[in-house]
């Protein structure tokens, strides 16, 4: 029977009295003061409690009279007549679970009357042994049931008042939550989300472009797209265990990386650490777009819905103004945007900001203390944001905001992976033009130490890959231009590019600056040493401040501070103590300093200490033509005075190279040292070609290239460069690798173990003709990268290095090969 017509027979106006015998009368009032808060139904039904009016045979009895009632009269029977007393039954137990059900008449009514019958069905036994007709059946008929119920309880006195005491306690609940809702989302009145979506955006534009300060770009832009150009770097926290006591200190562990840009992730509040030029400035833009796109990049996610506040404390002090209030966070950071009123404050104290201090030591040192309580007053006000606050090293003592909460990191040098991958992204966002200039620039960063001692942090990587690029493919002739554009950005321009001020209290032009600051690299290197004690240089400097004109004016110690702190070429390793950031820096004004004093004698007299050759070559890149002559004269002739012919051979080469670095020199002294270097390279016999390679790498810069070479002087300067132990050499080698000569070719690939096995796989072993050439195997690993670089050779020389794995790995190049097995002669 069709559930309309059940209906139609159960809405009769005989079927109310039936199911009214079901409910006890009601008393007077809402029923607040009979005990529990809510009238359970329990208490309703007339087969419960005191009032009871009904047994359970009674209830079935009134089952029994339903069912009669809904399937009498014309039409189908809506189930088997054998089953007519089971269903009734089943409905008899339906309707008694009205007293098992845990809800008021309130909440019955709120659920509606197919949602009551199924709380009765599923309080009452499941049907047994019943067809599917008969199941069907019951549902409908429990369904118009409990709709007659719900009637009944609409009609009771009490219910109205019941109704009306729970209304005004869901209004005042709603209304509660409401509020809270409104305090945490934008207004109502589309307000906020209108600015937020156009702050936003504004965010995303100015800081989506990375600007390199203080460099003459004349054939290259001076802004790079963020999301292409940014790298993610590593910081490092201290170790857990540093400080505690040696018997209650848990096992001491290096500390653990992690990715700078997911430090946040990790930690609500991150005071992050880093040199000069680190990157911190740029991961604050890269936090800030990240949070502001629409489609977050990889991993970046955990920002997603957060505010950026970007607080470039440079700008927010620049003329000694109070640190803001929320309110005037935009209009200090020079954001032309004009919030909603309060809009700030009902971000950060709903938790959705993503607040970015940028630079702490920018801060004059008189005043860190009141940002730190600035700080502290946006922290106790406002609960649930993260947190970013940015220093170099030494700005700020250690734990200078634990009480605070904040995990201290600091960004860690770049490896040579990152190097490689920063270049390829910075040619990436330069576009296509800038593409030629990829490879020749990761080539150089590999044979040209002095620039790979150079490009160690983002700031310097993008300095070295504009100069390539505005040169076309050229770094600047020799280090003094490379380290001057350098210097002139560290010391000066970077800072005044930037509308620093003058946040130490100092106006020191770079010229001052490297005057008194060379003088500690001339003591470092003279003593052999790259760290010395912090009062021992600050007595330096006191020493030669009262010479320095510009310098003069100011307090020694002011000026030591402002060196230390803002030079960019100082750093503080420990609290006692002080070194360059980078020790070619150290070497090049060690030179200039050495030049200036006109010590030749020290030069010469260290011309074969591994440690003082780069010192010398840029000595002659400083001096004056007579100068650069002498020097290379006093050389020369160390070199004749030497017994030793590694000795020699090392003066000599060490000469030819320092050449390259001089603006000018005697026309006899360039013939007489091309002579002299034409005498040793390319070498004659083998015995010449280990001689020069135990020069080391300096050797590379002059071995003449594959073209105009026969095969045996080809054959002789590729066996020198084997002998170099340095992977400088793999890109002279890689030139060798479409020479004719199998005799070249087998020296290429005898010199495999002494390189990296991967890239020299990559650059040599996998660009060589396999055709006639026996491939010499000696490990595991250049079996891999034989059986990954798709190779067949025709010969293979298997060595005694292999083990099984090695020799499994090499099973599928077997059958194409001719073997030499480990024991052949």
């Amino acid at each position: 029977m069709e559930p309309a017509l059940i209906g139609t027979r159960l809405a009769s106006a005989a079927i109310s009295p039936l199911l009214k015998k079901l409910l006890v009368s009601d008393g007077p009032g809402a029923g607040l003061t009979g005990g529990a808060r809510a009238v359970r139904l329990s208490s309703l039904v007339s087969f419960r409690g005191e009032k009871r009016t009904l047994t359970e045979k009674d209830v079935r009895k009134l089952a029994a009279a339903l069912v009669e009632r809904s399937v009498g009269g014309p039409g189908e029977t809506p189930f088997p007549a054998d089953e007519t007393e089971a269903v009734a039954h089943t409905l008899g137990t339906t309707l008694l679970a009205l007293g098992d059900l845990d809800m008021d008449d309130v909440q019955a009514v709120r659920l509606g009357h197919r949602a009551l019958a199924r709380h009765l069905r599923a309080a009452a036994p499941a049907p047994d042994g019943l067809s599917t007709d008969s199941v069907l059946y019951l549902e409908s008929v429990t369904e118009w049931a409990c709709l007659h119920i719900l009637e009944f309880f609409t009609q009771r006195s009490t219910f109205v008042a019941r109704s009306l005491v729970e209304q005004t306690r869901g209004q005042a609940e709603l209304i509660a939550k409401i509020d809270e809702v409104i305090r945490r989302t934008p207004r109502a009145d589309g307000r906020d989300a209108e600015f937020e979506r156009r702050y936003l955006a504004h965010l995303a534009k100015k800081h989506g472009r990375l600007t390199i300060y203080g460099i003459d770009l004349h054939n290259s832009p001076d802004r790079w797209p963020l999301d292409v150009a940014y790298l993610s770097l590593e910081a490092t926290g201290a170790d857990p265990a540093a400080g505690v006591p040696d018997h209650l200190a848990p096992p001491r562990h290096e500390p653990v990386p992690v990715r700078a840009d997911l430090a946040l992730a990790r930690h609500d509040k991150v005071l992050l650490r880093g040199p000069a030029g680190a990157g911190k400035t740029t991961l604050v833009q890269w936090l800030t777009t990240s949070a502001a796109a629409e489609k977050p990049a990889d991993g970046m996610g955990y920002l997603h819905g957060r505010v950026p506040f970007v607080l470039p404390l440079r700008a927010l002090t620049r003329h000694g103004e109070r640190l803001p209030s929320p309110d005037g966070f935009l209009s200090a950071a020079g954001c032309p945007l004009a919030a909603p009123e309060g809009w700030a404050d009902r971000v950060l104290a709903a938790g959705r900001g993503l607040v970015l201090v940028d630079g702490i030591d920018e801060v004059p040192e008189a005043e860190r203390g009141r940002a730190r309580e600035w700080l502290r007053g946006l922290l106790d006000t406002y609960e649930g944001n993260r947190w970013l606050v940015t220093s170099r090293p030494t700005a700020v003592r250690d734990d200078w905001l634990a009480p605070e909460g904040f995990t201290e990191l600091a960004l860690s040098p770049m490896t040579g992976a990152e190097v490689t991958t920063f270049v390829r992204r910075w040619h990436r966002a330069a576009g296509a033009e800038a593409e030629p200039y990829e490879q020749p620039l990761l080539d150089a960063l590999r044979t040209a130490e002095h620039v790979a001692q150079l490009a160690t942090n983002p700031l310097m990587c993008g300095l070295v890959c504009a100069l390539h690029r505005d040169r076309r493919g050229f770094l600047p002739r020799g280090r003094k231009a490379l380290y001057e554009a350098a210097l002139s950005m560290l010391l000066s321009r970077r800072d005044r590019e930037r509308d620093m001020g003058a946040p130490s209290g100092l106006v020191l032009d770079e010229a001052p600056q490297i005057q008194l600051i060379q003088r500690l690299a001339y003591w470092l290197t003279l003593n052999g040493r790259t760290t010395l004690d912090r009062a021992h240089a600050k007595s330096i400097v006191t020493e030669a401040v009262p010479a320095v004109q510009e310098a003069s004016a100011y307090d020694p110690d002011a000026v030591f501070t402002h060196l230390l702190h803002r030079s960019g070429l100082l750093r503080e390793p420990t609290a006692d103590t002080v070194e360059f950031v980078h020790r070619t820096f150290q070497d090049y004004l060690a030179a200039k300093a050495l030049v200036d004093r006109w010590d030749i004698g020290v030069l010469v007299r260290h011309a074969t200490d591994d440690q003082w050759e780069d010192v010398l070559r840029m000595a002659v890149g400083h001096a004056r033509p007579r100068e650069c002559a002498e020097i290379l004269r006093e050389l020369l002739s160390a070199a004749d005075a030497a017994e030793d012919r590694r000795v020699r051979l090392r003066l000599v080469i060490l000469a030819a190279t320092a050449l390259e670095h001089a603006t000018e020199v005697a026309p006899e002294i360039r013939e007489e040292l091309l002579a002299r270097t034409a005498r040793v390279i390319p070498p004659r016999t083998v015995s010449e070609a280990r001689a020069l390679a135990a020069v080391g790498h300096l050797v590379l810069d002059l071995l003449p290239g594959p073209e105009g070479l026969s095969d045996e002087d080809a054959w002789l300067v590729v066996t020198t460069a084997t002998f170099v132990a340095s992977d400088a050499a793999i890109p002279y080698l890689s030139r060798f690798t479409g020479h004719p000569s199998l005799r070249v070719q087998s020296q290429l690939v005898w010199a495999w173990f002494r390189f990296d096995t991967d890239e020299y796989a990559e650059e040599i072993i996998g660009r060589l003709d396999q055709a006639e050439l026996e491939y010499t195997v000696q490990t595991d690993e250049q079996a891999a990268a034989l059986v990954r670089l798709g190779l067949r050779p025709a010969f293979l020389d298997i060595r005694a290095g292999l083990t099984e794995r090695g020799l499994a790995l090499l099973a599928p190049l077997l059958p194409h090969a001719k073997l030499r097995a480990p024991n052949d002669t």
